[in-house]
């Protein structure tokens, strides 16, 4: 016995709605079907009052200068997106050291209960912000002068308001911070294990770090009695990555770090500039002495340079900031922080700016409004059209009625003869020389008389006939 195979049930309701529903192709029909031309047909300024016809033409002269300089413009911005220009500024970062229940701070504190507290913070130079002076202080040193410095303060309010707007905390700049303690010899294992921290990883669909990513400082505590020598190594977080190039590719570049697309493009200048491409094949390179020792090879295929130049790239070393841990009576009498200055990679601004350009919803807007009122102009040239093809028509009526109605009706009965191929159903008889003479060049050896005869056994009195 067969077996009936299930079938699934349809909503009722739906299926009015799924048969209402207009084909795909009824779209890409309707959209072959739209006019298309703005362009005022020939002629019609000799039939028109005005000068509107010159005005127009003006417009549309205007508008295509328009419409070129803003593609220009905007495949501009979107080359200088694409290269990803970096800008390099100087983060502050501040090492101080606490320390709490050392044997010279209380005379009843239990020997080996001694601790330090740690605290590493960088900053950007230009946040105007100082953690290690006290709030106090430079209230009561802005207090002197205010009436003289209340532009310089609503500067200085402005560039904070723009810096909470987009701020680039410590963390953002770095995806691995790590602290090594030099080991002395009657050192606690646990007293010198390293400190590390590691940037978490982002999900593709999370739109923020996660808080643990974003700070300005990092802390951490131990017991010590003792002085620590301590190195602080802090692992960049830059896009794209940049690498440490060998000795002879820093020779043709120029620079001893650089990206993988800036070493592409380098060296694409560098063999532009000396001359070193092969007349007929432009992507052959001829090696010079300096190419032949990155390369090792006389001549090589250009878009083998990216495979190639692995060897001679290697990660960039972490930056390493030794500090010492005071925890004696002398240094905390007049406690000082260890400064130091670092070079960090940041964003152009103006590359955020062209962004906002790019993705502006207004542009988008705009483009469907211009688009709906060049379809309104393209019905209107072709009601123009329309009409200038019925003045042309009423026009030569009106100078020879007689002529001109036999010439049309002539024209319209060939015409209505090749559609149909019948000369019969058109009036004629049909009994012409050029229907009398059969052979290769005869009218029934024609493309023409074939579809005819193809019409003609379409028909169903005619296969009914058969």
């Amino acid at each position: 016995m067969p077996v009936q195979m299930p079938q699934q049930a349809v909503n009722a309701p739906y299926m009015p709605a799924q048969r209402g529903m207009p084909h795909p192709n009824d779209a890409a029909l309707r959209r072959s079907r739209k006019p298309t031309d703005k362009n005022i047909p020939d002629g019609i300024e000799d039939v028109v009052i005005g000068e509107g016809v010159d005005q127009y033409k003006s417009l549309r002269d205007l508008e295509k200068r328009l419409d070129a300089a803003t593609v220009r413009k905007r495949l501009d911005i979107q080359d200088s997106i694409s290269k990803t220009v970096k800008k390099y500024r100087t983060m502050r970062i501040w090492i101080t050291n606490t320390v709490e229940s050392q044997s010279w701070q209380s005379a009843g504190s239990n020997p080996g209960s001694g601790r330090y507290n740690v605290r590493i913070e960088g900053r950007l130079l230009d946040d105007h912000s100082d953690p290690t002076v006290p709030e106090d202080e430079e209230e009561s040193g802005d207090a002197a002068g205010d009436d003289a410095m209340d532009q310089d303060k609503d500067d200085e309010d402005a560039k904070k308001a723009d810096s909470k707007k987009q701020p680039q905390r410590f963390s953002h700049f770095f995806k691995n911070i790590t602290i090594d303690f030099d080991k002395p010899a009657n050192a606690i294992p646990d007293e010198v294990k390293p400190v590390t921290w590691s940037k978490p990883q982002l999900s593709p669909n999370a739109t923020s770090s996660p808080p643990s990513a974003e700070f300005d400082s990092i802390q951490f505590s131990r017991a010590s009695q003792e002085n620590l020598n301590v190195t602080i190594g802090l692992v960049r977080d830059e896009t794209p990555e940049r690498y440490k190039l060998s000795k002879e590719l820093a020779e043709v570049l120029d620079v001893e770090e650089e990206t993988r697309s800036g070493i592409v493009l380098g060296i694409w200048d560098y063999i532009r500039a000396m001359e070193l491409q092969e007349d007929e094949e432009k992507r052959q390179v001829r090696c010079d002495h300096r190419l032949r020792s990155i390369f090792g090879r006389e001549q090589m295929f250009f878009p083998q340079i990216p495979e190639m130049i692995g060897p001679h790239t290697s990660p960039m070393e972490p930056i390493k900031l030794p500090y010492t841990i005071r925890v004696d009576e002398d240094f905390h009498k007049d406690p000082t922080p260890t400064i130091y200055d670092i070079q960090v990679a940041v964003e152009d601004p103006l590359r955020q700016k062209m962004m906002a350009l790019t993705q502006n919803p207004q542009y988008t807007s705009g483009l469907r409004q211009i688009a709906s009122l060049d379809d309104q102009v393209a019905l209107i040239v072709q009601a123009l059209t329309h009409s200038r093809a019925r003045h042309s028509f009423y026009t030569a009526l009106s100078k020879d009625p007689a002529t001109f109605l036999k010439r049309w009706v002539n024209s319209q009965r060939r015409d209505l003869e090749t559609i149909l191929g019948d000369a019969a159903a058109a009036g004629g008889n049909g009994n012409g020389n050029e229907f009398r003479r059969g052979g290769a060049d005869s009218a029934w050896d024609t493309p023409v008389a074939r579809e005819a005869v193809r019409y003609l056994l379409a028909k169903p009195e005619a296969s009914g006939a058969r």
